[in-house]
């Protein structure tokens, strides 16, 4: 089973941070590459503890769809979410906020299964563990331009202002 582990330092708050990567317009609009739109259970807004959300997309050139939901949730350090349904055996995704002198150091642990047994494991040592991390990689990097530029503001709900300030 792969196990990715990703850090990514972002010179924000740490709410900003933690409420962009559970944006479900900022993962329908602004992460690219796969056309991924959300399309059941939660489809726009802030993912909460015990939703899902269904994105449809392309990957690896194969139109698929993904549903997760959010399992585990302590804002703004934590957050977990699981596959229910999709192409993987499992999928478990945690979002770690760390609140350090420069901003937020977020990390990312996402490990996932794939099926087919033995041809599973030799597509994830061929190319499929790299599809995945550099999937993390833009998302992160989507996250950390809002995050940084100011441009959280055309995504987060202005009742959250408290926090982010």
């Amino acid at each position: 089973m792969p196990n990715l582990k990703l850090q990514t330092l972002i010179k924000a708050n740490r709410y900003i941070v933690f409420d962009l990567s559970r944006s479900i317009d900022l993962q329908s609009t602004f992460v690219t590459g796969s056309n991924e739109k959300a399309v059941a259970g939660r489809t726009s807004g802030l993912i909460k503890l015990g939703e899902t959300v269904t994105y449809r997309g392309k990957h690896l050139g194969v139109r698929q769809s993904l549903t997760s939901r959010v399992i585990d949730f302590d804002r703004p350090h934590f957050f977990a979410d699981e596959m229910e349904k999709g192409a993987f055996k499992s999928l478990r995704h945690e979002h770690h906020f760390i609140a350090t002198e420069e901003g937020t150091l977020m990390k990312d642990v996402f490990n996932f299964q794939s099926p087919l047994g033995v041809l599973g494991k030799i597509a994830n040592a061929l190319f499929l563990k790299a599809y995945m991390t550099n999937f993390l990689k833009n998302r992160n990097k989507v996250i950390k331009e809002f995050a940084e530029s100011g441009r959280w503001k055309e995504l987060l709900p202005e009742k959250n202002m408290e926090y982010y300030n």
